[in-house]
């Protein structure tokens, strides 16, 4: 038997989850939330999307190469490194 139950702790027991999806997702629209679970054990949540924090952007690596020293002789540049 399949069960959700609303975040809030109000249980509900379903024999099918699918017969449920419209109401449930009206809900989710309204702002609840779901843990969805199988033989008593969490396997899924329904929620509200949130957009995710945007993140910082990676610095722009081929500005940072051009503006570094052009090396012509790396077996050089290797040796004074292990000397």
């Amino acid at each position: 038997m399949e069960m959700y139950h609303n975040v809030s702790h109000e249980a509900h027991h379903r024999p099918r989850l699918h017969l449920q999806t419209r109401a449930i997702l009206k809900s989710v629209l309204a702002g609840e939330s779901y843990i969805v679970e199988e033989s008593g054990v969490p396997v899924a949540e329904l929620r509200p999307f949130q957009e995710l924090p945007a993140t910082r952007r990676m610095p722009n690596r081929e500005a940072i190469i051009s503006k570094m020293k052009r090396v012509d002789d790396s077996a050089r540049i290797i040796d004074e490194i292990r000397s």
